[in-house]
């Protein structure tokens, strides 16, 4: 069998699961938790134990991680830090990427953002509310978490020819408290876009944050 390096963030039970299950299959394996005591315990079961947060680029970066052939997200149970890190992972050039989904919601957002293949474990929440009552250029909302969600927003003319900064926007977190996953500009997607990034005409948003950010930001 040929040997690959894979990245497994997330080490609670099912990502220990499948990095001891892939280190024993014979591949360079790579496990990343924020939990130093779960890393510990993954001492010699997988090649690289590491202590770190995921959802940092620059950690990320350090580690090598754009060399690597494949990832298996596996922070199912916190939501926002599944979709950024997944983002982060599409941006920095990982090939291909595996991610568990906590419900059906979460496993939308994850196809949404381009993750090769949704690993669904439960399903059980549905959509609960359609935000863009308030505002008409809000396209689409998807909940993600009590309070936080996935929205699509289209640029209106007076966002058209500025920066992501100049608009109030700065990646990773911008003035309104909220996170921009992406840019779609017709059939092409910008993920974790750069803050100098110039919006134009037809340009929509895709942004991740609290319900009542969400709400407030400007049209």
């Amino acid at each position: 069998m040929m040997k690959n390096q894979v990245l497994v963030v997330g080490l609670g039970r099912f990502g220990s699961s499948v990095a001891r299950s892939l280190y024993n299959l014979g591949h360079d394996v790579l496990a990343i938790d924020v939990d130093e005591e779960r890393v510990r315990h993954m001492m010699g079961q997988v090649t690289y134990p590491v202590t770190g947060d995921a959802t940092d680029e620059a950690v990320l970066k350090d580690l090598g991680v754009s060399e690597y052939e494949a990832a298996v997200v596996a922070v199912g149970a916190d939501i926002v830090a599944s979709v950024l890190t997944c983002v982060l992972l599409k941006d920095i050039g990982v090939s291909y990427i595996v991610a568990r989904a906590h419900d059906e919601l979460h496993g939308n957002a994850l196809e949404r953002i381009g993750v090769d293949k949704v690993i669904h474990t439960e399903s059980e929440m549905g959509v609960r509310v359609a935000h863009n009552l308030f505002n008409p250029n809000l396209q689409e909302y998807l909940e993600l978490a009590p309070n936080f969600g996935l929205s699509r927003i289209k640029v209106t003319e007076s966002y058209v020819g500025k920066t992501l900064k100049e608009q109030g926007f700065s990646s990773p977190r911008d003035k309104y408290g909220l996170t921009v996953l992406a840019i779609k500009r017709g059939n092409e997607i910008t993920l974790n876009p750069d803050n100098e990034e110039r919006l134009q005409n037809g340009d929509v948003l895709i942004l991740a944050g609290k319900d009542d950010l969400l709400e407030r930001l400007p049209s």
